[in-house]
């Protein structure tokens, strides 16, 4: 057994004695399915999903080798110049934890734009065009609303420490003038409503407008209250907190195409919401074996089909990827298809287990595909095509000789996201050194382009940035032994229609779009 191995082993049998000891089963009833709550123990400091990091089975990815050129030197008319937009975030060395980003999220008009971070707060930029007589034309995004979501909380039956920190928003699509969103930490779902207020009300007949009480015997008249101008104020209030019902860290939410449901993803379990309903939740995936020491996988990712509402898929440690439908049973125990990469025994090695996890999953808007992200690449699985992935993309395989030291510096589990543009013709994920990285799927094309201060002027075209993995480095490559492993991009996000994309680096967002002349 690989101390990995070893590691979930131990793991599970704390976890399962601390049950065993302390545990209560709490039923809810739910109609025709029940949703069962577990009190757990305290293993605040051994979180499951960081106690059993890489424990999957042996499997590594096989990778395509398709030549990809690099974009934007001279390979036609159609490539996209990527220009500086502007940076958000304060310019200091010594980063306050709290200041981390820890999610970014575009809504569905891509007008606004949602940033979480490790203090809880949620703020939201609004998207201001210079020339509105010119959508193409330049445009700035500017705070529009900033809030705090989530506090840090203690659970004193469990003696467990709930962080503040966001784990995801999803937007919500829009209906009327507001806009809600989803935001979630470790354990708590808050739906928030931000809106508009440019008009108060004056003229009360029993209230003075610094809202004194008028006598009414000195009224000798009726006055009809109207409205009058003023400076445009942006509230959000929390409509409903959905809590109480995740055992383990919650690591995924996705809204459902009906626009009534989502789903809420934990290390073990996947549960149904209705949005209108906080006090009860459907368990639709429960992988949380009878005895823990049978523990092999955690979830890692899950989201919703964009088009078919009875349709979701979630990843897991091991490197698989499950499609579900819930109109089979209640209880998606089983799954409809597994998408599964065969194994390359060659190249096993002792970090093949960790490098496998997933650690995000895309549907593309057609919903024809899935994106999946692991440690070292991206792959595009066709939903009609189990066996393997349609196309393989290498993020930093340069990367693979350093692993051991990856893995000691606890890099190894870093959890990058990815995304699609707006039409699927391109995907994007982050790296180490500020890289982030991006494939043309039409063209076999990739580039890797840098988020930094150094190149911020207004309008500047980014470079292309090329890491020397071995022998003699050219004069503008960058050698694998001097990346920065403190900087990394773990969240993108692109704008659904435009070419404007968002990339959090530590504290600072990075927002991008391509040159218009």
């Amino acid at each position: 057994m690989t101390g990995v191995g070893r590691s979930v082993g131990e793991a599970a049998r704390v976890i399962e004695q601390a049950e065993r000891g302390r545990g209560k089963k709490v039923k809810q009833e739910g109609g025709p399915q029940r949703l069962s709550h577990y009190i757990a123990p305290s293993f605040e400091k051994d979180r499951l999903h960081e106690s059993i990091p890489g424990h999957t089975s042996p499997g590594i990815e096989r990778a395509s080798r398709i030549p990809l050129a690099m974009a934007g030197t001279g390979g036609g008319s159609n490539d996209v110049q990527w220009c500086f937009s502007q940076v958000k975030g304060a310019i200091d060395d010594d980063v306050a934890e709290a200041d981390i980003i820890s999610t970014v999220e575009f809504n569905h008009s891509g007008e606004l734009l949602a940033t979480g971070d490790k203090g809880g707060r949620v703020v939201i930029f609004q998207q201001e065009i210079e020339n509105k007589s010119q959508p193409q034309c330049r445009s700035e995004y500017n705070v529009y609303s900033t809030f705090q979501s989530h506090e840090p909380e203690f659970d004193y039956l469990k003696s467990l420490e709930i962080e503040e920190k966001i784990n995801k928003i999803r937007w919500l699509p829009q209906k009327n003038a507001a806009q809600f969103l989803l935001s979630t930490n470790d354990k708590t779902i808050k739906l928030w409503k931000i809106s508009e207020r440019d008009k108060r009300l004056e003229g009360y007949n029993l209230k003075e407008e610094d809202g004194r009480c008028i006598d009414p015997n000195t009224v000798t008249a009726l006055r009809v209250p109207v409205f009058r101008p003023m400076d445009l104020m942006v509230e959000a209030s929390p409509r409903r907190v959905f809590a109480n019902a995740h055992t383990y860290h919650i690591n995924s939410i996705s809204i459902n195409s009906d626009h009534e449901t989502y789903l809420s993803a934990d290390d073990l379990r996947i549960n149904l919401w209705h949005q209108e309903i906080t006090d009860r939740s459907f368990n639709i995936v429960d992988i949380k074996p009878v005895n823990m020491e049978e523990l092999t996988e955690v979830i890692t990712a899950a989201e919703f089909h964009p088009n078919q509402c009875n349709t979701f898929v979630y990843s897991s440690s091991k490197g698989s990827i499950r499609l579900c439908d819930m109109r089979a049973s209640a209880l998606c125990d089983k799954h409809s298809k597994l998408f599964e990469e065969p194994e390359d025994p060659s190249n096993r090695s002792f970090f093949s287990e960790i490098i496998s996890s997933i650690s995000d999953v895309k549907f593309s808007h057609n919903g024809r595909y899935m994106m999946t992200r692991d440690y070292l690449s991206v792959k595009i699985w066709d939903l009609n095509m189990e066996t393997r992935p349609v196309e393989t993309y290498q993020v930093h395989e340069y990367l693979r000789s350093k692993l051991c030291s990856l893995y000691e510096n606890d890099c190894i589990f870093d959890k990058f996201e990815c995304c699609w543009n707006g039409n699927d013709s391109v995907v994007m994920t982050g790296s180490y050194n500020n890289f982030f990285r991006m494939f043309d799927r039409g063209q076999r094309r990739d580039v890797t382009l840098e988020a930094s201060r150094e190149n911020s002027k207004p309008r500047q075209v980014l470079k292309p940035r090329k890491v020397c993995a071995g022998g003699k480095r050219k004069k503008d490559e960058i050698s694998v032994d001097s990346l920065d492993f403190n900087k990394k991009i773990l969240h993108t996000a692109w704008h659904p229609q435009d070419n404007i994309i968002a990339v959090a680096t530590t504290n600072n967002l990075y927002i991008f779009q391509d040159k218009v002349n």
